[in-house]
């Protein structure tokens, strides 16, 4: 008969724990894949008292339960041993067709996770209170809540890929991002129509930006997406019929190489009616089109509508330079500050026009290119105040008529 094993207290000890002579208990087991593994703690139990000068652990009994669930429920023990960034890289190689900006985006979240101790965690370790501390400490080292949204959109579904291995029993990234940190991301706003009308009467009337009015005027009557619109060639332009074909869209990679993809969403391609004003506007923008020997070709597509000082198609970071410039110097000259306005503002203001003329949604939504009527609804379409009293004007519950004050130009 075997003699029963006890610990220095005279309790007695399971299968596979034993004590040291330095007091620390161990538990010797074999995990689901037979190996054989060992965990450590200073205390059998959760009463006894942790000794002077070591930090605070689990009992070996509380160790020892979790690692019997993790194996009566398949789990793989201690995650597999994998680490945060390992897991995330796991995750992200089996991505088949990403396009090169979310590719891009990938990459920078992994970057961080090389950075941060939090990417060298065990996944097995990393608790609920854990994952919403290293996003709170994101959101202090200076990161914003963009980019903390778009580091957990990836963070959270290779956690949850963990989950559906058999990794850990549950995704520690489950819980809404903005009870955690401060949303200080700034609402992108459409401008109102006396805003638009000042700025296309700005960009109009100065002698360096009137070169690129056309092209703005479009921006703001069409709600194209502005990687769409650097992507138009002059075959993209339907005179006849009177319509814009969108069916892809021009990218820039940050080493400088061009690409031609297909629209954000499969709703994207589209063709968009024209306006008198917008087709005068595509006559003029091709009518000043430079004749040039060779034209850039790009995933078979020429003949682009502007083209920059090297001879290639004119990208998204052209305009935003562009509108950037033209605000700062409006805002130079006129006392009541024009706001930040973006291509994308301009895509808003032209969602928000067409939404409070009362077109249909599912028209507005066909026009936007938005594969979710909610988006149309939600994401873009903004009222307030002006728009509740011309409201109210209409049906006559506000008498008073609104007087608008010309502009005031700053005094030097």
């Amino acid at each position: 008969m075997s003699e029963t094993r006890k610990d220095h207290k005279g309790r007695k000890l399971w299968n596979g724990e034993s004590q040291r002579k330095d007091g620390k208990y161990e538990y010797k087991y074999q995990d689901a894949c037979g190996k054989r593994k060992t965990i450590y703690s200073w205390k059998l139990t959760p009463s006894d008292t942790r000794p002077k000068g070591k930090r605070s652990d689990l009992s070996l009994r509380e160790k020892e339960q979790q690692i019997q669930k993790e194996l009566c429920s398949n789990l793989v023990p201690g995650g597999g041993e994998m680490t945060v960034l390992e897991l995330v890289q796991k995750y992200l190689a089996q991505k088949r067709g990403v396009r090169h900006n979310t590719r891009a985006n990938y990459n920078f979240v992994v970057n961080i996770l090389k950075k941060e101790p939090f990417g060298q965690r065990r996944i097995d370790r990393v608790k609920t209170y854990d994952a919403k501390a290293w996003l709170i400490k994101l959101q202090e080292d200076g990161r914003g809540y963009s980019t903390i949204h778009s580091i957990r959109g990836v963070v959270r579904p290779a956690f949850q890929m963990a989950v559906e291995n058999d990794l850990l029993l549950k995704n520690p990234f489950e819980f809404q991002l903005n009870t955690v940190v401060v949303n200080d991301s700034v609402t992108r706003e459409a401008i109102t129509r006396q805003q638009e009308r000042d700025f296309l009467e700005f960009v109009k009337n100065d002698k360096h930006f009137s070169k690129y009015y056309e092209g703005i005027f479009i921006l703001f009557k069409t709600g194209l997406r502005i990687s769409e619109f650097c992507g138009l060639t002059v075959d993209d332009i339907d005179f006849e019929n009177n319509r814009i074909i969108v069916d892809h869209q021009l990218q820039r990679t940050r080493d400088m190489k061009y690409l031609i993809e297909p629209t954000k969403t499969g709703s994207g391609s589209r063709m968009v009616p024209m306006t008198p004003e917008v087709r005068e506007c595509f006559k003029t923008i091709i009518a000043k089109r430079k004749k040039r020997k060779r034209e850039p070709i790009i995933g078979g597509k020429s003949r682009f509508l502007y083209l920059d000082k090297n001879g290639m198609p004119m990208v998204a970071l052209h305009w935003e330079k562009y509108f950037q410039h033209i605000c700062e110097k409006y805002n130079s000259i006129y006392k009541v500050q024009m706001p930040k306005i973006t291509p994308h503002v301009c895509r808003h203001t032209f969602c928000s026009n067409m939404a409070k003329s009362g077109m249909n949604p599912k028209t507005l939504q066909y026009i936007m290119g938005h594969s979710d009527i909610g988006v149309t609804l939600n994401t873009y379409t903004h009222v307030g105040y002006e728009d509740a009293q011309n409201e109210m004007l209409e049906i006559g519950s506000l008498p008073q008529e609104t007087v608008r004050l010309p502009r005031k130009k700053r005094v030097s």
